[in-house]
Order: C-alpha cells, then structure tokens, then sequence
C-alpha cells in the first residue's frame, strides 16, 4: 500500500500563487507517476497534471498550461504542484495520485484525501 498526503492549499487572491506538495509513504518508491487532479464543488474530478517517475515526462490540462508546473523530488517521495497566476475557476479540492503510468487518461491505483484550494476575485 502507498499513503499518499497532500498539504499547501489554501485561500488566495486571484493572480497568486500557491505550491502543493505530495508526500508518499508506505510501500512508496520512486517508480511511481505522480498526478494532480481537482473537483469543483457539483463538477467532475478532473486532470490536472501528471509526472513520469523520472520526471522526464510531463502532461498538463489545457487549462492550466503555461500557469502550473508540476515536479517531483524522488530522494523526499514527494510530487509538487507550482500554481502561478490563479484564477477563481482553480478552486477546487486537488488531490494527488500515484499510478505506473503518467497521462490524464492512465489508471491511478491511490489516491490521497486532497487538498483545498479557494482563489478569491
């Protein structure tokens, strides 16, 4: 089993910047694809980004190219999610996942509790 526990959510101005991080334990190890998916309240959870276990490869929804990088530190089992220039629409509960294979459409195999994101206009 791989526990997986997110923090550095929080209330935010619109146009700030937040950093999530993830932290693994458990049977974790490096060889897992990180991921970061949101859920609006009365929407669907959606991708957000995800992290090859070497972090060579990176993907990230259109909504968030350009503003979000997402990086991983192997050495701490941690995964991070850099936020630029957030908007309202951001708000969401963002969690972490961790799966073999990265990509908005690969299987995650678990899943952390989330965070809670608010961007205030």
């Amino acid at each position: 089993q791989v526990q997986l526990v997110e923090s550095g959510g929080g209330l935010v101005q619109a146009g700030g910047s937040l950093r999530l991080s993830c932290a693994a334990s458990g049977r974790a190890d490096s060889s897992y694809a990180m991921a970061w998916f949101r859920q609006a309240p009365g929407k669907e959870r959606e991708f957000v980004a995800a992290i090859s276990w070497r972090g060579g490869g990176t993907f990230y929804a259109d909504s968030v190219k350009g503003r979000f990088t997402i990086s991983r530190d192997n050495a701490k089992k941690t995964a991070y999610l850099q936020m630029n220039s957030l908007k309202p629409e951001d708000t969401a509960l963002y969690y972490c996942a961790a799966g073999a294979l990265p990509g908005p459409g690969a299987r995650y195999d678990y899943w952390g509790q989330g965070t809670q994101v608010t961007v205030s206009s």
